[in-house]
C-alpha cells in the first residue's frame, strides 16, 4: 500500500473510486478540489492511497485554511457538510490519517477537522452536536403529498394562490438566487460567500446542480435554493427567502418545488441540510418529515487544547454577528467573502 498527494492524472481514477464507494459524498469529487482553490485560493492537500495492483483503496481530501484572525488548521471538507476520509477498511484509514498528521504537523496547522457521516475509531476527538435532517422519497410525488399534515399542504398553497411560482435554473437564475442570499446572510449576521463561488460550482457540476427560483405574480424573486445532486440523493446546501414576503410563504413553495422535482427525477433522498437539534431550522426540516442524521466531526489536536468552536454560538462572535447585521447589504457583499474564506 502507498500513499500518495493526487495529480490531475489521477482524476477519473480518483472520481470513479468516489462514485463505487458506499461511504462517499459528493463533496469527495476532485471538482470540488477546483472549486475551493478557484473560489477561495487555498492550499489543496488531497491524499490518495494504492494497493499493490495501483489501484485506489482509499482517499482524504484536505484544505488548509490560514488566517491572523482565526488561525491555521485544516480540514475536509470546509464549506460543506461532508467530508473527511474515505478508505476501504481500517488500515487503509489509519494509513490517510497518519498521513494527514504528518501533513498538517508540516503546514504548522494548530488542528484537523474531519467532516464525517459515520463514526471512526481512530482515538481523534469527536462533536456530534450536528445532525443532517434527510428525508427518504416515495417514486411518485403525489404520494409525498398524499403523506403530508393539511397543515402543510395548505402552507404550501397559500404562496399558489397569491400568485406566486416556482422555476427552475442554473447560471440564468445566480443573480437572483445570490441577491436573495446576501440579504439573508446579513441578516442572520453572517459573511456572506462571493457570487463567483456559486457560479464556479454550477461551471465545475453542470449536470449536478440547479437552482431552484420562487418568485412573485410580478416576477420579483422572493425565495431560492442551490441544489447538489449526488448517486440517490438530492440536497439543498443553501436556502433563503425574504423575510418581508414571509406572510406569503414562498418558503414553503420552495421547498415543495425541490421535493416534488426530487421524486420526478428519481432521487431516493433528500438532503435539507445541517441542523442543531430542536433549533427553529430543525423544526421546519422535521415538519416535512426528515429524520435526523447524526454527523461526526473528529478533531486532531496538534497541541493539548480543546476543540475549536468556529461558530456562530461562540459568545466571542456575539458582538460582530449584532454589529453585522446592521450593516448595509451592500457593504456585507463587498468585505463578506474576504473575511467568511477563513471560516470554514
Amino acid at each position: 500500500m502507498t500513499i500518495r498527494s493526487y495529480t490531475d492524472n489521477d482524476r477519473a481514477a480518483w472520481d470513479a473510486y468516489v462514485m463505487g464507494s458506499g461511504d462517499s459524498a459528493c463533496y469527495h469529487l476532485a471538482g470540488w478540489k477546483d472549486v475551493v482553490e478557484k473560489s477561495f485560493g487555498h492550499g489543496t492537500w488531497y491524499l490518495l492511497s494504492e494497493n499493490d495492483e495501483k489501484q485506489i483503496n482509499g482517499i482524504l481530501p484536505l484544505v488548509q485554511i490560514k488566517s491572523a484572525l482565526f488561525g491555521n488548521y485544516v480540514v475536509s471538507m470546509p464549506f460543506f457538510n461532508y467530508g473527511g476520509v474515505c478508505a476501504d477498511n481500517n488500515r487503509v484509514r489509519a494509513e490517510l490519517l497518519a498521513s494527514a498528521v504528518t501533513c498538517a504537523t508540516r503546514l504548522h496547522a494548530g488542528h484537523i477537522e474531519l467532516r464525517h457521516q459515520l463514526p471512526m475509531d481512530q482515538g481523534w476527538q469527536v462533536k456530534t452536536s450536528k445532525v443532517s435532517m434527510v428525508l427518504n422519497l416515495p417514486r411518485r410525488h403525489d404520494e409525498l403529498w398524499s403523506s403530508f399534515p393539511s397543515k402543510l399542504r395548505n402552507q404550501v398553497q397559500r404562496p399558489v394562490k397569491d400568485g406566486m411560482f416556482a422555476r427552475l435554473g442554473r447560471e440564468d437564475s445566480l443573480d437572483d438566487f445570490y441577491s436573495i442570499f446576501s440579504v439573508n446572510m446579513r441578516d442572520l449576521g453572517t459573511p456572506v460567500y462571493s457570487k463567483e463561488f456559486f457560479r464556479n460550482i454550477l461551471r465545475a457540476f453542470p449536470r449536478s446542480t440547479w437552482i431552484c427560483t420562487v418568485c412573485t405574480d410580478s416576477r420579483r424573486p422572493v425565495a431560492a435554493g442551490f441544489l447538489v445532486a449526488f448517486k440517490e440523493r438530492l440536497e439543498i446546501p443553501w436556502a433563503s427567502s425574504l423575510r418581508q414576503y414571509n406572510r406569503h410563504s414562498p418558503n414553503m413553495l420552495l421547498y415543495w418545488s425541490v421535493l416534488k422535482l426530487a421524486c420526478d427525477r428519481g432521487y431516493r433522498a433528500f438532503d435539507f441540510g445541517r441542523s442543531t437539534p430542536d433549533e427553529g431550522a430543525y423544526r421546519f426540516k422535521e415538519q416535512w418529515g426528515a429524520q435526523p442524521v447524526p454527523l461526526y466531526w473528529h478533531y486532531w489536536m496538534n497541541k493539548k487544547q480543546a476543540m475549536p468552536e468556529l461558530n456562530p454560538h461562540n459568545p466571542r462572535f456575539r458582538m460582530a454577528i449584532d454589529l453585522w447585521k446592521r450593516l448595509p447589504v451592500g457593504l456585507t457583499n463587498l468585505i463578506g467573502p474576504a473575511i467568511v474564506k477563513n471560516l470554514p
